[in-house]
């Protein structure tokens, strides 16, 4: 048995680059040209093969690395000896042209040339788009079957794998787990506790939001400097005492009126029948932070509520929710739901789309910002928003229209028009 050592080839102008899998294991047989390793660059990706067959011996990189020309990959066990000999400069210039043709060929797109999957090494051919969705998603893409030629995994066939770890068994469902190769207390002192029963009813439909719908988020800031003096200067018009109103109230008033301006966000996909369903009600779903894990429900007919109406049905709601006194009906049949983070802090997040509804609207905690108005110094109340919305029914077009309404709304012009 000889050992011979496997290198990292000549990647031409590239330097540090990244490796993001390692394709074989200590003690796997291999041959020549099987996959060992890929690397990623911000401008391509490629496998590097093997230029010898054996048993890998010992690997010397893992996933991580950034690695260059020259650096150890791993060392090869081999049956076949080689003796050293002393070479012409002209032989040696053949041996090099030989290794020169045997290069990965650096691809400056961010795909991969489709290749057959070896069952030895256990490669799989993937885009690195895909392998990046993949580890994402906390999938391994070896692990993922592949639909398309040559076995290549597509990003269909992440999400596919991804759904099939979600298994309905006797109307529960279950989750496959993959173990991990070393358990956590190997490391340290840790403590188990129980899963919330909320956050586990609540997880597959986090997952199917998140696999299932295409998500974009804009964010925007908006100036709700009158909207908030008017709310301060609110007052009972026979006992004298100051009405105190949310910010959410006139934020949901808002939403209502964009909904009904822009129809395809109060819609859900039929996927069945392919057709898409506009909704003619106007029920706003709402995440309610409680000790038992988040909840969303529906506060009904909001068109049809004024301001103190809608502030008062948030706290009804959100009691019924902390309580566990709602009624299960109340978490379905949403137009869009509201994500308000602003109670505690923060300003842009990608809030994840509640299923079926398209959209959903962050809240951030409003701030004071030094403006320039009219030649003058002015401090201006910001409120930062966060519209993540499904891509297949809605254009960036549209979302940002979507909020540069919802900034006029909420903006001077329309702050007294939503209290009516």
């Amino acid at each position: 048995m000889t050992s011979t050592k496997i290198l990292v080839p000549d990647m031409g102008d590239f330097k540090d680059v990244e490796v993001i899998e390692v394709l074989v294991k200590e003690g796997q047989q291999i041959k020549k040209n099987d996959s060992l390793i890929t690397l990623e660059s911000d401008k391509s990706s490629v496998e590097v093969p093997s230029t010898h067959e054996g048993i890998v011996e010992k690997i010397k990189i893992k996933v991580g690395n950034k690695v260059n020309q020259g650096d150890l990959i791993l060392s090869l066990k081999s049956e076949n000896k080689t003796e050293e000999k002393k070479i012409s400069v002209n032989k040696e210039q053949k041996i090099e042209k030989k290794i020169e043709d045997k290069k990965p060929q650096v691809i400056k797109t961010k795909e991969i040339i489709p290749t057959a999957p070896s069952s030895q090494s256990g490669t799989k051919s993937a885009s690195p788009k895909v392998r990046k969705f993949a580890r994402e998603l906390g999938a391994n893409v070896l692990e993922i079957p592949g639909s398309q030629r040559a076995g290549r995994v597509s990003e269909e066939d992440v999400k596919n794998f991804i759904r099939s770890q979600v298994t309905v068994n006797g109307g529960r469902v279950e989750k496959k787990i993959h173990k991990e190769e070393y358990p956590h207390e190997e490391f340290g002192e840790i403590e188990l506790k129980d899963i919330p029963r909320v956050k586990k009813l609540s997880g597959p439909q986090l997952v199917r939001s998140w696999t299932e719908i295409p998500h974009v988020t804009q964010h925007e800031e908006i100036d709700i400097t009158e909207m908030e003096q008017f709310r301060s200067s609110l007052y009972d018009y026979y006992s004298g005492e100051m009405i105190k109103v949310t910010p959410l109230a006139f934020i949901s008033k808002a939403l209502v009126s964009a909904l009904k301006a822009f129809p395809n966000f109060n819609a859900s996909i039929d996927s069945i029948h392919n057709k898409i369903i506009y909704k003619k009600y106007f029920h706003l779903g709402f995440a309610v932070d409680t000790p038992h894990g988040l909840m969303v429900p529906k506060i009904r007919n909001v068109d049809q509520m004024s301001i103190k109406e809608i502030g008062e049905a948030l706290k009804k709601t959100s009691k019924l929710c902390r309580e566990l006194k709602i009624d299960k009906k109340e978490f379905f049949g949403g137009s869009m739901t509201i994500s308000s983070l602003g109670g505690i802090g923060g300003t842009f997040f990608t809030p994840i789309i509640n299923p079926p509804e398209v959209a959903i609207l962050g809240v951030g905690k409003s701030f004071d910002r030094l403006i320039k108005l009219k030649g003058k110094i002015v401090s201006r109340k910001i409120l930062p928003i966060s519209l993540s919305y499904d891509h297949r029914i809605i254009d960036g077009a549209e979302g940002a229209r979507f909020c540069v309404y919802l900034s006029e709304c909420l903006g001077k012009d329309f702050a007294f028009k939503l209290a009516v």
